[in-house]
């Protein structure tokens, strides 16, 4: 009997060209290990129940002055207090999209996901200033080692 694919969601706000392009490349990566579901939504149309029913979170958000998007931080507002005590130890990942240093915006995520008792498998993949074309391969590196890492049971 084979055990069930380890599932991989990926919440990304992606309201610009550019943020749909990263969001793309995460999505090719963690979606070219075998092993993992994964599923794809945008914060504003996610339920505590999507967050329930993974295994593993993967954030992706622009920088909006020095924060995170509203629409992330929304989600988050709908979801935290469903989720608190289920999903502590819930393996994540953070990727910004960040023009100035993404700094508050990587602080702020922190915050909200040390009181959800959520583990970082990283630290924050912060792509920062004038977008270039190594952001794609990063963020493709990303979703590759993470789906990978929940494939094998590393997190």
């Amino acid at each position: 009997m084979s055990e069930a694919p380890k599932k991989l969601l990926v919440i990304a706000h992606s309201p610009s060209p550019n943020t749909r392009k990263l969001r793309d490349a995460l999505l090719a990566g963690a979606q070219s290990v075998t092993g993992v579901r994964v599923t794809c939504h945008a914060p504003l149309e996610t339920q505590a129940d999507a967050v329930l029913d993974c295994d593993g979170i993967l954030l992706s958000t622009p920088e909006n002055l020095g924060y995170m998007s509203g629409a992330l931080k929304d989600f988050f507002d709908r979801i935290y207090y469903p989720c608190l005590e289920q999903t502590q130890g819930l393996p994540y990942a953070l990727q910004v999209r960040a023009g100035q240093d993404g700094a508050g915006t990587v602080a702020a995520v922190e915050r909200i996901v040390t009181g959800l008792r959520w583990k970082p498998v990283q630290a924050a993949l912060v792509c920062q200033g004038k977008f270039q074309p190594a952001f794609l391969e990063q963020c493709r590196e990303l979703g590759e080692t993470f789906a990978t890492a929940l494939d094998m049971g590393v997190i």
